[in-house]
């Protein structure tokens, strides 16, 4: 019997739907946020697009998280007509769905002129320019989120709004917690091994009713695959037991957000040992990661729209709350922006805390992976490192962050590296898509604002 997470090419796809005698199978790809989009595709036209792709309506490309459409993207619009685009099966992508018997689910991406502004083609072009180079680089990613005794119908009837914590209080690494709630936990970590994004370590974090999961490393192409499929069936997750996951960056004022870190590495492709450690260098750094680590850094302002890409992620952005505030990197230290990890030929790496839980997965590893690549080939340097509390430091203007979304937008468009990177066609159209999020956003008014004006002004 064929195991989903054995396919690998076409003709073995189609073998694992026929042997389950499959009626429809299940095809998703992801768009600009990371939300995934997809449908049930009929057994006769998936064993078809194996061979010849498929057409998806270029929209997803073209609207927001509310399927309202951007009207500055050049891509797609009213004046394209919003045309199909081809888009190809990733048969290696085979996963079960649990909670359907039998149920096989298959990701996509888009193929022809959509590529250059597809999330997961970024990434893969990155990744390209990076073996070419001759490294493989692995990835890991890590996730905060909160889980609610809520439904959306119950969360929109209180207006997002005194929302109930799955639970009460402040229960950091908590043995209580996660033993009460032992099934819970252990249907996220079944859900976890069954569709092939395994964690490495599910624990409660700072604050009422959040976790933290952390997946398992693997190729950094895998690893963005992974990590866009555990927000996505987290959320199903939670929601077929009566319950609310949210990404958010920032859901409340009064608690700390949630990140979405990532560690990073890279190993030499002819001799498969870490480009990152050198035991003669000072904390095992060698030249490699010295100038990897100096990209990411030198690059974060201008990157920080596809780490931070909603106006949420700002929020959380602020000193004291494990978020940092400028481009600093330190020797395990947290208050820093980027964390260099000491270790071995295995497990000497990078972490990149800037990054927000709310990001498109496969956009902040390929702004994280791209940055520190971009360093490599420069053979640029980093600043000095910081020692104690990174928030307390002055540091230089060059390594200040953008305080809004609006600015990290402008910053990406002007940015000659991202342009080389990722190219011309994605970086505008990215942009553009920040830019209508930032303009959503401003024709709204909050509660903070009539609650503050309506009566005294």
């Amino acid at each position: 019997m064929l195991k989903p997470r054995d396919i690998k090419t076409a003709e073995e796809a189609r073998a694992i739907v026929e042997e389950r005698n499959l009626s429809h199978v299940k095809v998703g790809l992801f768009d600009n946020d990371g939300v995934m989009r997809g449908k049930y595709m009929s057994r006769d036209k998936f064993l078809s697009s194996l061979d010849h792709g498929f057409s998806f309506c270029d929209v997803v490309l073209g609207w927001d998280v509310k399927d309202q459409l951007y009207d500055n993207a050049r891509y797609t619009g009213w004046h394209t007509g919003y045309p199909d685009a081809p888009v190809r099966i990733l048969p290696h992508s085979c996963r079960e769905v649990p909670f359907e018997e039998d149920m096989l689910l298959f990701l996509a991406e888009f193929d022809g002129q959509a590529q250059a502004v597809c999330p997961r083609a970024t990434l893969r072009r990155v990744i390209e320019r990076c073996q070419a180079l001759g490294f493989e680089p692995l990835a890991a990613l890590e996730y905060e989120f909160f889980l609610f005794d809520e439904t959306p119908d119950s969360a929109r009837a209180k207006g997002f709004r005194n929302l109930k914590p799955f639970t009460p209080d402040w229960f950091g690494y908590s043995m209580l917690r996660n033993s009460v709630h032992a099934e819970l936990y252990r249907d996220i970590l079944e859900l976890a091994e069954r569709m092939d994004f395994p964690l490495e370590g599910l624990h409660t974090e700072t604050g009422p009713g959040v976790l933290e999961a952390a997946i398992a490393v693997d190729r950094a192409e895998a690893a963005g695959d992974k990590a866009a499929l555990f927000k996505t069936f987290l959320k199903v997750l939670a929601q077929r037991r009566g319950l609310m996951a949210t990404f958010m960056a920032k859901w409340s004022g009064s608690y700390p957000g949630q990140s979405g870190h990532i560690h990073l590495s890279l190993r030499d492709a002819d001799s498969g040992k870490s480009a990152f450690y050198d035991s003669s260098h000072s904390q095992g750094m060698s030249d490699v990661q010295r100038h990897f680590l100096a990209g990411q850094q030198r690059l974060m302002p201008e990157f920080l729209a596809m780490l931070a890409p909603t106006v949420n992620s700002y929020r959380r952005l602020v000193p004291g709350f494990w978020a940092p505030t400028d481009a600093t990197w330190g020797v395990e230290n947290r208050t820093a922006a980027l964390r260099v990890i000491p270790g071995s030929d295995k497990s000497q790496r990078t972490e990149y805390r800037l990054g927000a839980a709310d990001a498109n997965p496969y956009l902040a590893l390929a702004a994280a992976l791209g940055s520190g690549l971009y360093g490599v080939m420069q053979q640029w340097e980093p600043s000095e490192a910081v020692a104690g509390n990174a928030y307390a430091l002055q540091q230089p203007q060059a390594l200040a962050l953008p305080r809004t979304l609006w600015e990290s937008a402008q910053r990406l468009k002007a940015s000659e590296a991202a342009r080389e990177l990722f190219g011309s066609d994605f970086v505008e159209h990215f942009a553009a898509s920040r830019e209508w999020e930032e303009r959503e956003y401003r024709r709204h008014v909050s509660d903070w604002e009539l609650d503050r004006y309506f009566e005294i002004i």
